[in-house]
């Protein structure tokens, strides 16, 4: 079994030198080839990590025998046609967030993986989020209970970033669906997948745009869980994917860029503090800040192809996610209840 992997990362963005760099920190693997549409900024990019192969075609990257694998980081409109002749290719695939923008687009991409036998990976980033890892396992291993109500938030300014036009204005990928996405997987891991969403939106606070920039789901997960997903790229606030899951024996309340979480616990009501019972006395548990893991995901990726481990986030979970993202966006535009389509 191989030990080492050759990597090519597709596309040459400041998320895509993340994902250089997390190859880079790795010792079991080596970036060895670049690609970008823009033949500059990819120079750049093998300038500053002293790669040897640049390209501005990912074809010419994909015939490369020696790469084993690839990390996809482009427009969400061309992950069809790239992951999929990367698997042709016979090459791994990490392929960034959402995986596509279609249904259409997303069953082509979870029937190629699944004729291939290369590992596919979809790079649902936020599940490496240290605070977002340890406030599962808390909730795996029963410290708050059953699980009530969750919900999360991407309070994310576009303003300054989207231009119209661009690829991220584009209609199809919504604010919920580019990047909302991470707060809807967030909860789909900790709480499974939402069986009926009502939403609603507006468009208010950014109207270069064509669609919504604030939108709020409420949503019926298994086992009577319910929850709440809000998404604003527009609002005037710090960048924070705010998070609260509460359970029948304590509250959990993490984010993405605090150094600690706020755990409630009924086993704390006893604490007496300045000499007054408190009945929710609030615990802080330290959390390393790693905001954007590409380290972490890259690493379980490595681990994945080089010990042929299984994938968590197959191709069909990144579909979920997106399914449960184009069913808040139906429900706001068409003000009516929707069951996601899970069947891929």
């Amino acid at each position: 079994m191989k030990k080492f992997l050759n990597m090519g990362v597709i596309g040459c963005s400041g998320m895509a030198e993340g994902h250089m760099t997390a190859i880079e920190k790795n010792p079991n693997a080596k970036l060895i080839a670049v690609c970008d549409i823009d033949l500059e900024k990819a120079k750049k990019s093998a300038e500053k990590f002293k790669i040897e192969h640049v390209f501005q075609d990912y074809r010419d990257l994909l015939a490369m025998e020696e790469i084993d694998g690839v990390v996809i980081v482009t427009p969400d409109q061309v992950h069809r046609e790239q992951a999929i002749a990367a698997l042709q290719a016979g090459k791994h695939v990490l392929c960034e967030k959402p995986l596509a923008l279609c249904r259409e687009d997303m069953e082509a991409i979870v029937q190629a993986a699944k004729e291939s036998d290369k590992k596919f990976m979809v790079g649902q980033i936020c599940r490496y989020t240290p605070g977002f890892k340890m406030a599962k396992e808390l909730v795996e291993r029963g410290e708050i209970g059953e699980l009530t109500f969750v919900e999360s938030e991407y309070a994310h300014d576009y303003t300054g970033i989207i231009r119209p036009g661009s690829w991220r204005a584009d209609p199809l990928r919504n604010g919920v669906v580019g990047g909302g996405c991470h707060a809807v997987d967030l909860l789909r891991w900790i709480a499974g997948d939402p069986i009926r969403i009502t939403a609603y939106a507006n468009h208010k606070s950014f109207p270069e745009l064509e669609y919504d920039d604030t939108t709020v789901a409420v949503m019926q997960f298994p086992n009577n869980v319910i929850g709440k997903v809000f998404v604003s790229i527009s609002c005037k606030r710090q960048y924070t994917m705010r998070t609260v899951l509460y359970g029948t024996k304590g509250t959990i309340i993490v984010d993405n860029t605090t150094p600690h979480m706020t755990v409630f616990k009924n086993e704390l009501t006893d604490t007496v503090v300045d000499g007054v019972k408190a009945i929710n006395a609030p615990v802080l548990l330290p959390v390393k800040l790693a905001n954007h893991n590409t380290i972490g995901e890259f690493n379980e990726f490595c681990e994945i192809v080089l010990e042929d481990k299984p994938v968590v986030t197959t191709a069909v979970e990144g579909a979920k996610t997106v399914a449960a993202c184009m069913a808040i966006v139906e429900s706001a535009n068409e003000l009516k209840t929707v069951e996601p389509d899970y069947n891929f």
